[in-house]
């Protein structure tokens, strides 16, 4: 099973560029999985874009989080419970200099195999672990 990351779901949520590419791998390869931090994460990037960025009205951004949650609902994406890959998460964030939060999708690909991300340095450090890598 593939891990997707906020960064990859984010662009395909804000059809930001290459979302279609993104959008092909889930249909492709559903379900995918994550930690349960994906939900929080994509829906402030969702707020941002309509309260400090201005790009999208509210009702724009409700629609957005609907479908987000419509990933989860449908059984698209299958969320679990991130505190089981803390312990591991906290190691690879200090030995990789990048966030927790971004080493909590790498700890959950490191039990399923694999991780599709839009987000560079978090790739490079997951390449590192020997995961395999979708890079969108």
């Amino acid at each position: 099973m593939i891990v997707i990351d906020a960064s990859a779901l984010s662009k395909y949520v804000l059809k930001e560029s290459l979302w279609r590419s993104v959008r092909d791998f889930i249909l492709a390869n559903k379900p995918l999985v994550s930690v349960d931090l994906l939900i929080k994460e994509v829906l402030n990037v969702i707020w941002g874009y309509a309260v400090t960025l201005k790009v999208i009205d509210r009702s724009a951004a409700e629609e957005l989080v609907d479908g987000v949650m419509g990933l989860i609902k449908t059984g698209v994406i299958l969320l679990e419970n991130s505190d089981q890959y803390l312990s591991e998460a906290v190691k690879i964030a200090f030995e990789n200099s990048i966030s927790v939060f971004d080493s909590l999708y790498i700890a959950q690909a490191l039990k399923h195999g694999g991780l599709l991300t839009s987000d560079e340095k978090q790739a490079e450090v997951a390449r590192k672990l020997n995961v395999k890598v979708h890079y969108i």
